[in-house]
């Protein structure tokens, strides 16, 4: 495997919640957040996952998973907190474009309410991360270890620090399925895949995988966010 992107995939997507037999993505409605946390109905949702400027960023809920808000800079804040409400609007996310199956508009949305709000602050353009691990595991993968590593990983990467979200979904009938994470930079997301956990996690699942591959993406958000765009990075 390529030693940048063992690094930089973070969370081996091991991800992927069981589905019972005959059970498929097709017929599920979208991903939600844990313990009934309405992370869609914009500007709020921010406000509902963030308490003593710990932000919820992912699946996992208990402290060690949960971004420090004072650890990062302003527009990474920001963005952030607009980042609670990321969530697929198209089923066949694990193989569609990255940029058309979820909601980044609505996210950019929120981004420009929340700096409006902030009448102290004037948005710059910045860059930031993107990792996009895309994979098969046969149906018959037994993942409650896999969930374990990967909720290992997940808070290795959360102390390591810069890692603003992190998602999966569900595979479909085929075992495909598709995990991101959303750095403040490149280098964030090196230093957080390459943690001790992490390595082991890489070393006992990448043999599992039918298949898989990584896009390294970045998000730019120009100033006063008056435009954006998601770019492929080649090298």
């Amino acid at each position: 495997m390529d030693s940048e992107y063992s690094k930089e995939m973070l969370l081996i997507p091991l991800l992927s919640r069981p589905l019972s037999p005959g059970i498929h993505i097709d017929s599920l409605p979208p991903v939600e957040p844990p313990s009934g946390l309405d992370l869609t109905t914009g500007i709020a949702s921010h406000k509902m996952a963030v308490q003593d400027n710990l932000l919820i960023v992912s699946p996992y809920i208990t402290p060690q998973h949960l971004l420090d808000l004072r650890t990062i800079s302003k527009p990474n804040q920001l963005l952030a907190k607009a980042l609670t409400l990321f969530k697929h609007i198209r089923r066949d996310y694990a193989t569609a474009p990255y940029a058309e199956s979820f909601n980044w508009e609505d996210v950019i949305e929120v981004l420009r309410t929340l700096v409006d709000e902030d009448r102290a602050y004037s948005w710059q353009q910045q860059s930031f991360y993107i990792i996009v691990f895309r994979s098969q595991l046969p149906p018959s993968t037994e993942r409650n270890h896999l969930a374990n590593l990967d909720r290992l990983s997940h808070a290795e990467a959360t102390e390591s620090g810069g890692l603003l979200k992190y998602w999966f979904g569900m595979p479909d009938r085929d075992g495909r399925n598709l995990a991101t994470c959303v750095w403040q930079s490149r280098d964030d997301a090196r230093k957080g895949g390459s943690g001790v956990d992490h390595v082991q996690a890489m070393r006992e699942t990448i043999k599992l995988y039918t298949e898989w591959n990584v896009e390294r993406l970045s998000l730019i958000i120009g100033e006063g966010i008056r435009h954006w765009k998601i770019v492929e990075l080649t090298s």
